[in-house]
């Protein structure tokens, strides 16, 4: 992130391949790992990358009984990926690869349930910046008694780099550097920055533990990036958005495992999905990035254009109907989702959505209390400043989350309305825990929100000592019921047909290997007529 969204945040398949020669033994391996994800009730897809490879190369898969070949090249940086059918729902598989000899470490899957599910359990993730610390909460994801998927929200890679760039001053970050040591562009750029997180063991371990359902946010990328351009690109010096968007996701698809493209999608619109949860839920993962998000307003450039306030001006830019972070495509898919899920019985349709959604835009300094306020730092005392400052206009302050796109956000509550929902939102981005109750502008409860912490990146930390910059946010928005800007860690949620339970698991240090979890705090929800309770 650049300084402006950070201050923001902190203020609240193969085709056919002619046969190959197999190469030396001693020159392959399998150096990131194995994969799974998308997994449906008689699918899964299976992913590794072969390391030493050069030209065109062999491999053989198995999962469980099933087995088969393939090649794969330079075309696609030499990783692999099976969309492996004829499987049994609800059925733990493990799944090897080899090639010249070698043979891959062993990966764990499971395919969705069908019929009658008593309970789904879920890992929610998202914010990974290798420099600034150890994937401690991976490692804490792949040692779980159970998981039956992990959901990533997306940043799970960033691409910055060099010696000042975000998250090099962490005491780890000489000994994590970004590869390579400058900005990402080209497909090259990111094709490495993807192999250099997936040599992590810690991440590894978290892939071949359940199988992953992902979503990217603006760091796969760039940073603030929105249908066309981003934050972080400056085309006289980087070139052109679309080229550099291309590069990205087809490393993107090429690095995780996702199902690729069915004829006639391109990769913006094949990473809008669903997933059935046999008859307990629905998850729907929808993109806010770069199929049709509007450019993001910004304070400086439309609330004080010029160096002076035209409050009017931005409230009606913020309020046009026209602003969207959806397309009408993907809000249509949405409402057929949603509806098929009611009209199935499922007691959940859970969104799986990259920022947060819920209204933060209480001023603080009506909140703080004046023996805290006495305790603040100068640094915290500015970014407060201009917190408060913001918030006594009535005006969002992080315009890049969905309080930038209010209409937009009420398109969706209306879809959430029509269908007689019951929506658990997921929400990543922030680097912070959430428990939101969601309501639309005529005030009415239409879903529950829970928002994981980042894995690695800084969140906003500690207003004063003892005082996290969250606890503020909660007591100056009747939205937030709980806010953790120093944690990191990922959320456990668990969905039974009583009840919706979102575990916030922290980790206790990022800056060593040794560390301990904890649940810092646990949220419920429960099905209450034709929407969902209160958080308890």
């Amino acid at each position: 992130m650049r300084i402006d969204r950070r201050r923001a945040l902190a203020l609240l398949g193969l085709g056919a391949a002619a046969p190959a020669k197999a190469q030396p033994a001693e020159q392959l391996a399998f150096r990131h790992g194995v994969a799974s994800g998308d997994p449906l009730q008689d699918r899964v897809v299976i992913w590794t990358r072969i390391s030493g490879a050069t030209g065109q190369t062999p491999y053989r898969w198995r999962l469980g009984d099933r087995s088969g070949e393939g090649v794969t090249g330079p075309e696609r940086d030499h990783t692999v990926k099976v969309d492996v059918t004829g499987l049994q729902p609800g059925q733990e598989y493990r799944f090897t690869f080899e090639a010249g000899g070698v043979r891959s470490p062993e990966g764990r899957t499971k395919t969705l349930p069908a019929g009658a599910t008593r309970d789904v359990v879920l890992a929610v993730a998202s914010c990974t910046l290798f420099p600034n610390g150890y994937f401690n909460a991976y490692r804490a994801i792949a040692d779980l008694p159970r998981v039956d998927a992990v959901l990533h929200l997306g940043d799970y890679i960033y691409e910055y780099g060099g010696r000042d760039s975000y998250g090099m001053r962490s005491p780890v970050a000489s000994l994590r550097p970004h590869e390579p040591d400058r900005e990402i562009v080209s497909l090259a750029d990111y094709r490495a920055r993807h192999a250099q997180y997936k040599s992590d063991p810690d991440l590894q371990a978290a892939h071949a533990r359940a199988p992953w359902i992902v979503a990217w946010d603006d760091h796969e990328t760039a940073n603030d990036s929105f249908s066309g351009g981003a934050e972080n690109h400056t085309a006289a010096s980087e070139g052109d958005w679309n080229a550099r968007k291309a590069a990205a996701l087809k490393a993107y698809f090429e690095w995780m495992p996702i199902r690729d493209p069915a004829p006639g999608q391109d990769f913006v619109q094949a990473s809008s999905r669903a997933f059935r949860f046999g008859d307990l839920a629905q998850l729907i993962m929808i993109e806010t990035r770069l199929a049709a998000r509007d450019k993001q307003l910004t304070h400086k450039s439309d609330l004080f254009p010029g160096g002076r306030l035209d409050l009017e001006g931005f409230r009606r830019k913020l309020r046009d109907p026209a602003r969207r972070m959806m397309g009408p495509a993907q809000e249509a898919w949405i409402a057929q989702e949603l509806a098929a899920s009611v009209n199935a019985g499922h007691a959940w349709q859970v969104i799986g959505n990259q920022v947060v959604m819920a209204r933060v835009d209480g001023s603080p300094n009506k909140v703080l209390k004046p023996a805290e306020a006495a305790k603040i730092s100068p640094s915290a005392k500015r970014r407060f400043d201009e917190r408060a400052e913001i918030a006594a206009l009535g005006v969002p302050v992080a315009l890049d989350m969905w309080d930038g796109y209010p209409l937009d956000r009420e398109r969706l509550y209306g879809l959430f309305r029509q269908a007689k929902a019951r929506p658990v939102v997921l929400s990543g981005d922030s680097h912070s825990f959430w428990a939101n109750e969601l309501h639309d502008d005529s005030g009415r409860r239409v879903a529950c929100e829970f928002g994981t912490t980042s894995i690695t990146s800084p969140g906003a930390g500690e207003l004063a000592p003892g005082l996290d910059w969250g606890e503020v946010v909660a007591r100056a928005n009747k939205e937030v019921r709980y806010n953790n800007q120093t944690a990191h860690g990922f959320v456990l949620l668990t969905l039974t047909r009583n009840e919706a339970r979102a575990d916030m698991v922290a980790v206790s240090t990022i800056h060593d290997r040794r560390f301990k979890t904890r649940a810092v705090k646990t949220f419920r929800a429960k099905p209450e007529g034709q929407g969902v309770s209160a958080l308890a």
